[in-house]
């Protein structure tokens, strides 16, 4: 059996590292926007509007990792959207390259 080829081992990667980034990505998203909407829309203010803004940011795991951790939160979120974006990115970017090749061979023959 021959070893995987570049892109095979990207979308493995790819699919391993994506139930890891779900949450955290999907919470940050949803955390961000939902604080934005209640300050701006129903009027609530910062106090009022903490909690969201802690899941947000991962203030929620100090207590649990100490001080480094919301800025650990941060950077392996950020990393983890980056690395779904660029691998995302390619394997797309090759698929429409296969298919475009298809297109052309088709046109040819």
């Amino acid at each position: 059996m021959s070893a995987p080829s570049t892109l095979q081992r990207l979308r493995q990667v790819h699919a391993a590292v994506a139930p890891l980034v779900l949450l955290p990505l999907l919470a940050t998203a949803v955390t961000g926007v939902g604080y934005r909407l209640l300050r701006d829309w129903a009027g609530l203010d910062r106090q009022q509007a903490h909690l969201l803004m802690a899941i947000h940011e991962g203030e929620w795991l100090k207590p649990l990792l100490g001080s480094a951790s919301e800025t650990a939160y941060v950077l392996l979120n950020g990393l983890g959207l980056l690395w779904m974006l660029i691998s995302g990115a390619a394997m797309l970017s090759q698929s429409l390259r296969r298919q475009w090749q298809r297109a052309q061979s088709k046109q040819g023959s």
